[in-house]
């Protein structure tokens, strides 16, 4: 009896120990929260990153307790850290920004002139330009430079002349000198006849000679060629006619036609390089002579007359040169000309920060330099900017400032009877466009909202105008929460020298 009374009291025990387990893991499995809440902030050990919740980037709304493998793509839960929370910009992953082939390009400083090409005529340099002519008359005995455009060298036969007048003076001398009169005499004599531009070659070999000679060579003042030629032969001259006029080519002209927006970079003296067209191998250096005060009103360029060093004589006037126009160089903030995001009136880019985040930034752009743009304001030296997969961060900044607006609302308390209306949030922006079912604008951030600068479409309240608006106006807005497109503005108003208020609501 007391044997069977301890087995019976054994079995009760088991029995009634097995029923309060099975309660108490009832309990607790109704009391677990499901996978998609957020973990409860457990201290982390000095020196790691305190883990706040898991997520799946491409679904980043559900938030889950644990590691594991996402529920909704084939890729592992990330991590989300306490010091991320409070991190602006978009995080994006690195396997994310492998996948989606994002790259990125350092902001950087370089030495760079303001050069360019242009392309040049060669002409004539009239500055060495001479005028071959006689001071007395006579004729054209012999004409040795018979046609234009012949090259003649410095102290060449251009043509003999007869002048009959100068025989009288020259036998005047001579009979001086052969009747012993004073030598202040004879002095006089000869300044007389140099007075009448009779030439001292021809006055000494006259004297030589003890003949009064009437003819002389003309000779060539200077290398170049005959771009003029006035005389033939047998012709008469009279003084100041202009017989033969030289042309040097040792140093020729190139004039081309700049661009105005280009000429106002120029100063004189800047070097050149010179490379003919028909042949690139052959180079010359050049000089920036003169800006020719014209503006061609049908173009528009100006006239930039360059000096060209042509002592091999390569150059004749009509053959066309390349200038190489380069200034100084000077160091420049630029960036590559891909990683600028234009929106038609702003220039944005994508900017890594040292977080591993990303950013929206506006940026004021200089000159194009071609693959390259010179950065004015908005960037720094070694800033990290976005060159491959701009547009997919900024829809992720977009999903994020979407998510930051839900979480916002769900953690502002539910309105009681003293505080029914919605609150009115106020920004700057830009009016886009408008319609008849609201108003589009370009704003700032929304500090209060965690909205970061973005454009959007508002509605209107109900007895809201928008009469004064158009599109390009710099505003200031109030907005709330309502109407069709979900938020709406309830006042609107310029903010600049125009300013006033054109819109409200009762």
């Amino acid at each position: 009896m007391k044997r069977t009374a301890l087995v019976t009291s054994l079995v009760t025990a088991g029995v009634l120990l097995a029923a309060g387990g099975f309660f108490i893991g009832r309990l607790t499995s109704e009391g677990t929260a499901p996978q998609a809440v957020a973990a409860p902030e457990s201290k982390a050990p000095a020196g790691e990153r305190k883990i706040l919740y898991w997520h799946d980037p491409m679904v980043p709304g559900p938030r889950f307790d644990k590691p594991g493998k996402s529920p909704f793509m084939d890729m592992q839960l990330v991590p989300v850290y306490a010091d991320d929370a409070n991190d602006t910009g978009v995080k994006v992953s690195p396997t994310v920004q492998q996948n989606l082939g994002i790259r990125t390009a350092t902001v950087k400083r370089a030495d760079i002139g303001a050069s360019f090409d242009a392309v040049g005529t060669v002409q004539f340099d009239e500055r060495l330009s001479v005028a071959v002519q006689t001071r007395v008359a006579g004729y054209i005995e012999h004409l040795a430079v018979r046609a234009p455009m012949e090259q003649v060298r410095k102290g060449q036969a251009l043509a003999t002349i007869f002048a009959p007048e100068w025989l009288g003076p020259q036998n005047e001398l001579l009979a001086l000198k052969r009747s012993g009169v004073p030598q202040e005499l004879i002095a006089a004599t000869r300044e007389r006849m140099r007075a009448m531009s009779i030439p001292t070659e021809l006055i000494r070999k006259s004297e030589e000679t003890g003949v009064a000679q009437a003819r002389y060579t003309l000779q060539a003042p200077a290398n170049g060629v005959v771009t003029e030629l006035g005389v033939r032969d047998g012709a008469q001259v009279s003084p100041g006619l202009t017989l033969f006029r030289i042309s040097g080519l040792e140093k020729v002209w190139a004039v081309a036609e700049v661009p105005e927006a280009q000429a106002v970079r120029l100063t004189r003296g800047q070097k050149v390089k010179a490379v003919l067209q028909a042949d690139a191998s052959q180079t010359f250096d050049g000089e920036l002579k003169e800006i020719l005060p014209q503006v061609n009103a049908s173009t528009r360029t100006l006239q930039a007359r360059f000096e060209v060093d042509n002592r091999s004589g390569k150059l004749i006037p009509g053959l066309l040169l390349r200038l190489q126009v380069g200034g100084a160089p000077t160091s420049r903030l630029v960036l590559p000309s891909e990683a600028v995001i234009r929106t038609g009136t702003r220039a944005l880019v994508i900017v890594r920060r040292e977080s591993g985040n990303f950013e929206p930034r506006e940026i004021k752009l200089g000159e194009d330099l071609g693959d390259q743009l010179e950065v004015l304001q908005g960037l720094r030296e070694g800033d990290e900017v976005v060159t491959s997969g701009q547009f997919l961060v900024d829809s992720e900044a977009r999903l994020k400032s979407a998510l930051g607006a839900m979480e916002a609302r769900q953690s502002q308390p539910a309105p009681t009877a003293a505080t029914d209306a919605p609150a009115i949030y106020r920004a700057e922006g830009k009016v886009e466009s408008i319609d008849d079912d609201g108003i589009t604008i370009s704003h700032g951030p929304v500090p209060e909202l965690k909205w970061p600068a973005m454009t959007m479409n508002f509605g209107k309240a109900n007895s809201m105008t928008l009469t004064g608006l158009k599109p390009g106006d710099p505003v200031r807005f109030e907005f709330r929460k309502g109407g069709p497109l979900d938020w709406e503005v309830v006042s609107v108003q310029k903010s600049g020298s125009d300013a006033g208020t054109t819109g409200g609501s009762k």
